[in-house]
Order: structure tokens, then C-alpha cells, then sequence
């Protein structure tokens, strides 16, 4: 039984997990102070039957690699007495703990309401850590006849093609907090910039105007969920990395998920049926 487990908790660490050493990747001298950081995207932890194992087996990972800080990128846990003991597990690690909005955490809650229930600065906001400066954007917003309206308790779902724009305060904060820093920038956001977020050329530009002006590639990499697939592309200099989700495709219609869990489970969790999980570790 543990050599079962051991295998499926290493499928699903290569899946849903990367733990980056970012100084290796992105071209550093000797002297920059190196950031080893974990990612982590689209959890849905109270939505899977093994919810609690997954989120252990992010933090167990983040504090055997001791890494300087996780950052999980959306769709995570909700505010409610079912998310509590996953805010437990995931405030076992004691380091520093960075969140991201995805739309599906405003399904019942404001960007107000849980930014202050996870104690997030804003819906988007930056730090530093070592020689990097890194940027958490937002693009849970609906853009109607040129307003732009804040994703809240599930209003994002009237009109697809209206939704995932950053809006246009939050790229001016952007610019200026990228050329304020002499820093290399790392980005995060649920949604994809060069995908996903309905105005993306207008944020690609953004960045590109900024690695111009700067006279030096500043803004290095961007890192988003939202997709639950892995890619990495490079446009125009800059390095695009989509995260897969750290528990299922979505189908969006009945799949053979079903078949491996028992009746209760299947009633508890009735989203599972239009899911493929990856390689659910405890109900097998």
C-alpha cells in the first residue's frame, strides 16, 4: 500500500506541482542572490474527494524543498467551514504563502470579500524576493460596452465572450511597477496573458514597451493556470508558462471519472462526473 501511494503522490507532484530554483532558468550572474519558490494552480480542493491529501502533498513538498515562498495561482479553496481544515493544512508551511485570484474563488464571494478573507494586499499587487520583483495580476474582470466590472459571486457567467480582461487601471499600476524597479520580473496570474485574458495583446504590449524602455530584458517570465494543461511559449522575448491543474481536466460533459469511486463519494462530489482526475491518490 505505500509503494501504491508513494507512485500516485509522484504523478501528481509532476502534474501539479513545479518547484522552480529561478536563478538556474533566467540568465543571472554570480553575485544575484538565487529564489527557489513553489507553484501550485487550480487545487479546487473542496471540490475532490482527496482534497486534503492533495493540499499535504504541497505543503510537505514546499517544506522538504525548503523553498523562499509558495504561491498557489487560483481556483483554490473557498471561506466557508468546508475550507477550514485545508487552510489548516496549508498554513503548515510557515514560510511566506502568496495568492492569486481565479474566477471559480468569485463564484460566492466579491474580490473584497476574499482578498480580506486571505489576507491578499489587493486583487493585484508585487514583492521582492532576492534579485527578483514579482508581479500578481488579476484579469477576473467583465468588460461591457467599454466598463469594466469586477468579477462577483458568479456574475462572469452571462456572457462568455465578455469576460477575462485585465482592466485598464490595473495595466497602468503594471507599467509603472515594472519600470519602478531595476529589478528582472517574474509575473503570475490565473489567466493566461498570452491566451486567455480577452485584451492580452494590449498587456503583451505592455510588458514589451517596458523591456524597450529598460534596455534590458526585464520582464522574464509569466506564469498562469486557469487552462489545466501545461505549455511553455515564448513571444517576443518573453517566456509563457501555463500550469496545469493540480487535480483534473475539465470535460464539461459525463466521463469514466465516476467508475473509480464509490456511490457516496460520487453524490458528494457531483462535479467529478465531468471531470478526468489525475490519478487520485486515497480512493482507489
Amino acid at each position: 500500500m505505500k509503494n501504491y501511494w508513494t507512485a500516485g503522490l509522484e504523478r501528481f507532484l509532476f502534474y501539479g506541482l513545479f518547484i522552480l530554483f529561478l536563478t538556474s532558468w533566467i540568465a543571472c550572474t554570480r553575485d544575484d542572490k538565487p529564489v527557489k519558490f513553489l507553484i501550485v494552480s487550480d487545487l479546487h480542493a473542496p471540490d475532490v474527494p482527496d482534497g486534503k491529501e492533495r493540499m499535504q502533498a504541497v505543503v510537505d513538498a514546499a517544506n522538504q524543498e525548503k523553498v523562499d515562498f509558495v504561491i498557489q495561482l487560483g481556483d483554490f479553496i473557498r471561506l466557508d467551514s468546508i475550507s477550514e481544515p485545508l487552510m489548516q493544512i496549508w498554513n503548515g508551511f510557515s514560510g511566506e504563502k502568496y495568492h492569486v485570484l481565479g474566477n471559480h474563488d468569485l463564484d460566492r464571494y466579491s474580490k473584497e470579500e476574499f482578498t480580506k478573507g486571505f489576507g491578499m494586499p489587493g486583487p493585484y499587487y508585487s514583492f521582492d524576493k532576492g534579485d527578483l520583483h514579482f508581479v500578481v495580476l488579476d484579469g477576473n474582470n467583465v468588460c461591457d460596452n467599454s466598463v469594466y466590472i469586477p468579477y462577483n459571486k458568479g456574475n462572469y457567467y452571462k456572457d462568455i465572450d465578455k469576460r477575462d480582461f485585465m482592466d485598464p487601471e490595473q495595466m497602468e499600476w503594471l507599467r509603472k511597477d515594472l519600470m519602478a524597479t531595476d529589478k528582472k520580473c517574474v509575473l503570475f496570474s490565473h489567466q493566461s496573458i498570452d491566451t486567455e485574458m480577452e485584451n492580452r495583446e494590449q498587456v503583451q504590449r505592455v510588458l514589451e514597451e517596458v523591456n524597450e524602455k529598460s534596455g534590458f530584458k526585464k520582464v522574464v517570465v509569466a506564469f498562469s493556470g486557469h487552462n489545466h494543461s501545461n505549455y511553455k511559449k515564448e513571444i517576443n522575448g518573453i517566456t509563457y508558462v501555463q500550469i496545469n491543474s493540480a487535480s483534473y481536466v475539465w470535460i464539461g460533459k459525463p466521463t469514466m471519472t465516476e467508475k473509480r469511486y464509490p456511490e457516496e463519494i460520487n453524490k458528494k462530489y457531483s462535479l467529478m462526473v465531468f471531470t478526468t482526475d489525475y490519478y487520485s491518490i486515497f480512493y482507489r
